[in-house]
């Protein structure tokens, strides 16, 4: 008899779980099961529809119909997953016609990602409040765009917030960031890189008010401003980027065990502390490889190897998952910006000391029209003088650099050996002294 696995989620991770589960086991029934009414489309893209870069929400979907049918996946949209019995290894559904139906399994998969969070702010109840998690989120605000909407509140300066308030002032609205912490990108870059990105914002028009925390939503039954630090602020558009928190009432309501970072706690084969159920994506935990400690990281890079993992493992093999660093690199108009590893803030957090290695340098030969700016931060254990962080901001050439330094850490890579490094040179592509290496001298000088 076939064996019968089924999938909570059909995003990045649960698909990869099913195609990889596919690829070890021919004759399982494999189900995917969404709430939405797309699956397999990339939420990375939602800004960049609305920002008018990508022409249609419909463009972002990965995975047609005829690939769910070619690996012979049985996939399942707007159907909720209400209940999971893991005694009887059922799971209770509900249609979108409302009917309640009853599956078993005998491998599940929880991939419920996670969800936008909203702070219990006075007002929250309102109508007029949106966020960008979903395409029908996406829709939602192109809708209001085009139905004339000129101003827009955006509330949190994280990468969703800052790439959605591009995007917005692309199609000509005036934008006003409001973060309550002291700097924009708090879990992406340390303040003095982040300062360079803010700048480039400011520059192109962008209104960013830091040190403010959203106080109350005005307005009779719609909002139609924010009070923040005793000011107000109104707009036409009021986008909650307050940031995502894991999706796990399913696995809590279930049973299953919640890890210290409040997703589903795994093992390195992403399987949960009950038998035959795994977790996977934005709502479980895997370790941090600088510290070990559990994190959620909740980047499509990480679901889709969590999901492959998963899915090697329930075919039947052997597989474990790494661990994350979290690696993540971004555009706002014309700056870049990417990261690795621990930032400085989050070393000193962890209490590892570390000290830094900073250079200023050009994407091209200085005398070679059309070079850019690029920063380089690099962060170092000081006792092992390991790599354990770096960041990037620059015009151009910050994603191979961040990948390139992923590499450095994830091998053990000191800063002496990166000093070391042989690097290419030619006048229209890069320097003569490659910045990355430039860097790791300067942190070397601090070590002296």
């Amino acid at each position: 008899m076939a064996r019968q696995i089924v999938i909570i989620g059909a995003s990045a991770s649960g698909i990869e779980a099913a195609a990889a589960t596919r690829k070890k086991d021919r004759t399982a029934e494999i189900t995917l099961i969404t709430q939405e009414k797309t699956a397999g489309y990339s939420r990375c893209g939602l800004p960049f529809v609305i920002g008018g870069h990508i022409a249609n929400f419909k463009d972002l979907v990965v995975y047609p119909q005829a690939f769910f049918k070619m690996l012979k996946l049985n996939l399942r949209t707007e159907t909720k997953a209400t209940t999971i019995d893991t005694k009887n290894k059922t799971i209770s559904i509900q249609t979108k016609e409302g009917s309640c139906e009853t599956l078993s399994y005998d491998a599940l998969v929880i991939a419920t990602g996670a969800d936008a969070f909203m702070p219990p702010i006075k007002g929250r109840e309102k109508r007029g409040i949106l966020s960008l998690r979903t395409m029908e989120d996406g829709e939602k605000i192109d809708t209001a765009i085009k139905a004339g909407a000129k101003s827009a509140v955006i509330m949190g300066a994280g990468l969703i917030g800052l790439e959605l308030g591009a995007g917005l002032m692309e199609r000509g609205l005036k934008v006003t960031v409001i973060e309550m912490l002291p700097q924009i990108l708090p879990q992406f870059l340390d303040a003095d890189m982040a300062k360079l990105v803010q700048q480039h914002l400011e520059e192109k028009g962008m209104n960013i008010i830091l040190n403010k925390v959203i106080e109350e939503f005005l307005g009779e039954d719609k909002v139609i401003a924010v009070k923040a630090g005793g000011e107000i602020s109104r707009a036409d558009l009021f986008i909650s980027a307050f940031g995502v928190r894991a999706s796990t009432q399913l696995a809590i309501d279930a049973g299953i065990p919640i890890g210290e970072t409040h997703a589903i706690k795994t093992n390195a084969r992403m399987e949960t502390g009950v038998k035959d159920v795994y977790a996977i994506g934005d709502c479980a935990e895997a370790p941090n490889i600088i510290t070990h400690r559990p994190t959620c990281a909740q980047l499509g890079t990480i679901a889709v190897r969590e999901g492959k993992v998963a899915g090697v493992n329930i075919g039947g093999e052997y597989s474990l998952f790494s661990g994350v660093l979290a690696s993540a690199v971004t555009r706002l108009f014309d700056i870049e910006a990417g990261n690795t590893g621990l930032t400085e803030t989050a070393a000193q957090r962890n209490r590892i000391e570390v000290i830094t290695g900073t250079v200023n340098s050009k994407t091209k030969a200085d005398y070679f029209p059309g070079a850019k700016f690029i920063k380089i931060k690099l962060v170092i254990e000081k006792e092992s003088q390991h790599i354990i962080g770096a960041q990037v901001v620059g015009g151009e050439e910050v994603t191979q650099r961040i990948n390139c330094l992923s590499f450095a850490i994830q091998q053990g890579m000191t800063v002496r050996e990166l000093a070391k490094a042989d690097t290419a040179y030619a006048p229209p592509l890069c320097e003569t002294w490659e910045p990355m290496v430039l860097a790791a001298e300067i942190a070397m000088m601090k070590l002296r």
